[in-house]
């Protein structure tokens, strides 16, 4: 699982399982767990998370989706 990027209370990354989908990542804080989609940047599962969370950390992904999806190509073309 590796982290590509923490901001805040907030980590994100992605399982090596998860090649299989289109780009996303996962977004963990304490115990809840969300998953957002990349391009375009949309929630696909909420984990618990607040929906004040959930627009922070949209906009969180929104100004790293460059950063995000090419760790996502790194991790997984390689």
């Amino acid at each position: 699982m590796p982290t590509v990027l923490r901001e805040g209370p907030y980590r994100f990354f992605f399982y090596a399982s998860d090649h299989t989908e289109p780009q996303h990542v996962h977004v963990e804080r304490d115990d809840r767990v969300a998953k957002f989609w990349l391009d375009p940047v949309r929630l696909q599962k909420s984990g618990g998370l607040t929906r004040s969370e959930i627009r922070q950390i949209a906009r969180i992904i929104e100004k790293n989706q460059t950063v995000l999806m090419e760790a996502w190509d790194g991790y997984f073309d390689d």
